[in-house]
């Protein structure tokens, strides 16, 4: 759920839209959005690399309009570098591997 705020927040939407869509309380959803926004540089440091470590032939994905979305990017470039690296683990989200990457830890005051 929290990964689909954080999509959604890079494709432009509000958290007050966001809040709406998903059935969550509007301060949650914010402070979901303001937490990751507070780190957005690091998540799109720490989750490019391991795209470019992990991909076979990997593809950092393009500046997106906002480093809010630059770090959305990269945690879906991670994903699918991992997925062209093991294809036969199945299908993990990208939000998956970004829990596995942070050890749970993605909001967390304590990560990076």
């Amino acid at each position: 759920m929290i990964g689909a705020a954080l999509a959604a927040k890079a494709a432009g939407a509000g958290a007050r839209a966001i809040a709406a869509a998903l059935g969550r309380p509007v301060e949650t959803v914010r402070g979901w959005l303001r937490r990751f926004a507070g780190r957005a540089e690091q998540v799109r440091i720490r989750f490019t690399v391991l795209l470019v470590d992990t991909g076979v032939d990997p593809v950092p994905p393009a500046p997106a309009a906002t480093p809010f979305a630059d770090a959305v990017a990269a945690v879906v470039g991670a994903s699918v570098a991992a997925a062209s690296r093991w294809p036969d683990i199945g299908e993990v989200s990208p939000w998956r591997l970004a829990c596995a990457v942070s050890r749970g830890h993605l909001l967390a005051p304590s990560w990076p």
